[in-house]
């Protein structure tokens, strides 16, 4: 694989792109608008500054253990500062943005989905994409909540789609999980999976389908007790977060968490739960989606936008 294709600019889109272009290969965002264009380039300028930071993190620490080595930039061996950051450097000037769909896709190896989770959304852009990909184009979708086969048949090449998943700060979390669906056929697997280990990603392999992948699958229901807790009056999120952080020795509370993954995103996510029964999943769905419609709309989006369940300096 050479070029990759990147359908999204949103917080893990602009992560995946700046990784992959700091491997080394040739990278383009497609974004649906010259406004989608002022929302993307201040987060690649973030993602920027957070690779310079972990650099000079690495290059001072001098136990190597400690967590602020981020092997999505080297390995202990290998670390060299300056050519670490000259490797930042270019992945940041060769970063292309299109907004011509067809121009975006032109000889892609490689088109990772990376967009909302809106299903509307992602069937449109599929379809629309199943006509105009390479034949030798292998497709996946970065969807957090959906299964691939719920999307396959709007792909047009069933045998070349599967989901390749990342975490959140990829850089530092570097895991890749790939999981294919019926359809997928294992050479097209294989292919990802290598793909996933040349981008310096631990490369995950998911032998069936499960919505919410490996880490969702633990990550969301502890997302969903926190919201639970403070949308029905028990606490507030700064006291959740701590009772999660003292009391386990884990770095972030569910609150910390959702403002790096962005309350938009969360905010899809609780919509998709709104009408399960509460036997079934015995949580305050709607309490949860009227809270974050509200922080939403006073746009208090996460740590990008400064502000959402904490204040962050801009």
């Amino acid at each position: 694989m050479k070029n990759i294709t990147i359908v999204g600019g949103g917080v893990l889109g602009t992560q995946i792109a700046f990784q992959t272009a700091y491997s080394g290969f040739n990278v383009t965002i497609w974004l649906r608008s010259e406004s989608s264009i002022s929302r993307t380039k201040p987060k690649l300028d973030s993602v920027r500054g957070s690779y310079i930071q972990a650099i000079n993190l690495m290059a001072d620490t001098k136990d190597k253990t400690t967590k602020n080595w981020c092997f999505g930039i080297a390995d202990y061996d290998d670390f060299d500062k300056d050519k670490c950051l000259e490797k930042v450097k270019n992945a940041y000037e060769g970063i292309k943005i299109e907004l011509d769909l067809k121009k975006a896709l032109k000889d892609a190896d490689l088109v990772i989905e990376s967009m909302t989770e809106n299903f509307t959304a992602k069937k449109e852009i599929f379809e629309k994409m199943s006509s105009i990909l390479d034949a030798k184009t292998i497709l996946v979708t970065n969807s957090s909540t959906m299964l691939p086969s719920k999307l396959v048949k709007y792909t047009g090449r069933p045998e070349k789609f599967l989901a390749l998943h990342f975490a959140n700060s990829i850089w530092k979390n570097n895991t890749a999980e790939v999981m294919k669906q019926s359809k997928t056929e294992d050479k097209y697997f294989d292919e990802v999976m290598k793909f996933a280990k040349d981008i310096r990603m631990v490369a995950l392999p998911l032998h069936k389908e499960k919505s919410g992948y490996l880490l969702n699958s633990m990550l969301i229901p502890f997302l969903f007790s926190g919201l639970d807790l403070y949308v029905n009056g028990i606490s507030d999120p700064e006291s959740i977060d701590k009772a999660w952080t003292l009391g386990t020795g884990a770095p972030e509370g569910p609150f910390q968490i959702l403002d790096v993954v962005g309350l938009k995103t969360a905010y899809e996510i609780v919509k998709m739960y709104v009408k399960v029964p509460s036997f079934l999943a015995p949580y305050n769905f709607k309490g949860m989606a009227k809270l974050l419609e509200k922080y939403i709309a006073e746009g208090k989006l996460g740590k990008n936008s400064g502000e959402g369940f904490y204040k962050y300096k801009k």
